[in-house]
């Protein structure tokens, strides 16, 4: 049985993405669930919170072994097979594949075996590319005994995101408040349908397959509002005019459906409402840990620390709201 990957998704950049993947990694941990993340963004966003610059610049310059995601799926760009994942273990909760700047190189690897996995022989090798990320994911989930696999991707719609979405079981949907987020969102319900719907035509052309592949589900669990790029000097109207936007783009964009809902605070869909926390994103940072971990040595009093503990309270219900949605996942509580 493979591990539930959960993918956040957004084809337009600056919402905050990376930050709420490596926040609610720590707080899957939290909850009692072994998490395994995976970096498929070639900017490497999600590795550099994890990892500081000398761990970084050894994984990237060692040749020897697959330390990172393309480092493990190189050897089927040539006459080789995938590797092993080396995991990086960043508590005994929370382990990380690496990504890789030289991912990008990848991409046209996959763009040609997509038309390709829907001709009639050799289709073994061309089902092997596309689905690289999904084998590289559960290889990984297996070592650590992970339960969920959290991924993070670059905000496109090209080749590596087609295939990191194949092998995705859900998709969660980040959010800026502005109108780029709402034009990127109208593109991308069309093309999560299409992704599915072509991935669904090729599973049918190979019957029976040779190994195991991804079912290509990506069930959209809702969407993330989140304040990152809202600007102090933007007055609260165009604040407002964008954010009461977005249930109606939703539902229709992603969902095909219609809503009532005025706001995102009245739409089921909308998972949360994230504050910026601009002045403990810079304190994360230096301590290398997520800001609701934040303590005093690490500069976080006063009213630092009142938000200190309201982002613990909301990425926490953030997490508890994504894992009731998934369905199979109860909270640590229950299962205790």
């Amino acid at each position: 049985m493979s591990v539930p990957v959960l993918t956040f998704f957004n084809n337009k950049g600056g919402v905050g993405k990376t930050s709420l993947v490596y926040h609610l990694a720590w707080m899957f941990a939290e909850l009692g669930y072994k998490v395994l993340t995976v970096d498929l963004d070639a900017q490497a966003n999600l590795t550099a919170a994890f990892l500081d610059e000398d761990k970084l610049e050894h994984l990237w310059e060692d040749q020897a072994g697959p330390t990172t995601i393309y480092r493990a799926l190189k050897p089927l760009t040539e006459v080789g097979d995938l590797l092993n994942p080396e995991l990086q273990e960043v508590t005994s909760q929370l382990y990380l594949i690496a990504g890789d700047v030289a991912l990008a190189s990848f991409e046209d690897t996959l763009s040609q075996a997509w038309p390709d996995s829907m001709g009639d022989s050799n289709l073994y090798r061309h089902f092997r590319i596309l689905t690289a990320f999904w084998q590289l994911a559960q290889m990984g989930a297996t070592q650590a005994n992970a339960e969920i696999i959290l991924v993070d991707v670059g905000p496109n719609l090209g080749a590596i995101n087609r295939s990191a979405l194949i092998a995705s079981d859900y998709v969660a949907i980040p959010l800026g408040a502005d109108l780029f987020s709402l034009q990127g969102l109208k593109n991308l319900g069309p093309t999560l349908r299409s992704w599915r719907s072509l991935w669904q035509k090729r599973l049918d052309n190979w019957q029976p397959p040779g190994f195991d592949l991804p079912k290509g589900h990506m069930a959209t669990l809702g969407y993330i509002v989140q304040q990152h790029s809202v600007r102090l000097t933007r007055p609260v109207k165009a604040y407002d005019k964008w954010i009461n936007r977005m249930p109606a783009v939703y539902h229709e964009a992603v969902l095909q459906n219609s809503t009532n809902a005025k706001t995102p605070s009245e739409d089921h869909d909308c998972l949360a409402t994230l504050k910026h926390y601009r002045s403990l994103i810079p304190m994360g940072q230096e301590a290398r840990k997520p800001i609701f971990y934040l303590t005093p040595a690490d500069g976080a009093i006063g009213s630092h620390a009142q938000a200190v503990q309201e982002a613990h309270k909301d990425f926490k219900h953030l997490a508890e709201k994504l894992l009731e949605r998934m369905g199979p996942f109860k909270t640590a509580q229950e299962i205790e």
